[in-house]
């Protein structure tokens, strides 16, 4: 029986590749410039237009709307305005945009063993927040159970782990049993590049408040996977 197609949808969305493949057709809905990042940045739930252009380095307002309005179209982002007394548009995932998430954490962890991975460059807090969820070894986890907040200038998230599993929300740090205040890049440098803690704050990289061994134990439960060569 031959396969019938949907015009009306066929004739909304780009075709590139005319390859029955999932693969290309899963290209054809997020592999334009900025597109995966974009959806990068609405896993931790709804943001407005200027946070999401502010968490890309590099985009013109003009592409982000191109962008958006593509994968509005795609039914992978929805618009919607948040209630009074914010009424402010955002953008947020649709349930079907949040099924990518898988995409970020084998993308991410396959993409980590290029020798030419530059950790150096920009880092989001979102993608920071992935990184925590790609790179968890629970091994490395066994008896620890803490939450710990993290303060990136406007953006906030919690990271709670317990019982072999870590689990990272955009969320007050208010309560945590320990909050960091740093850049990304900087969080990112003490996890995963050996940066002392005492030397960020040294520094004044980096602000601390409750239990410092829960942070540096924290930092002690990530593995990055080695070099293909």
């Amino acid at each position: 029986m031959k396969l019938q197609k949907d015009t009306k949808i066929a004739a909304a969305r780009p075709r590139w590749y005319d390859d029955a493949c999932g693969a290309a057709h899963g290209l054809e809905l997020l592999g334009e410039r900025w597109a995966l990042l974009i959806v990068r940045e609405l896993l931790f739930g709804p943001r407005r237009f200027g946070a999401i252009r502010g968490a890309l380095s590099g985009i013109s307002a003009k592409v982000l709307t191109e962008r958006l309005q593509g994968l509005k179209q795609a039914g992978i982002v929805a618009q919607r305005t948040l209630p009074p007394p914010a009424s402010t548009p955002v953008y947020e995932l649709t349930p079907w945009g949040y099924e990518a998430e898988p995409i970020f954490s084998v993308l991410g962890r396959w993409a980590a063993r290029s020798p030419s991975h530059d950790p150096a460059l920009p880092l989001s807090a979102a993608s920071l927040m992935l990184s925590f969820r790609t790179m968890f070894d629970p091994a490395q986890a066994s008896g620890f159970e803490a939450t710990i907040g993290f303060r990136f200038d406007e953006d906030a998230f919690r990271v709670t782990v317990s019982e072999g599993e870590l689990h990272a929300a955009r969320a007050d740090a208010l309560g945590a049993d320990a909050v960091v205040g740093a850049a990304p890049p900087v969080v990112a440098a003490i996890v995963y590049g050996g940066l002392p803690l005492a030397d960020a704050e040294a520094s004044g990289q980096v602000s601390l408040e409750g239990d410092r061994d829960v942070v540096q134990r924290f930092a002690r439960l990530f593995r990055l996977p080695g070099k293909a060569f």
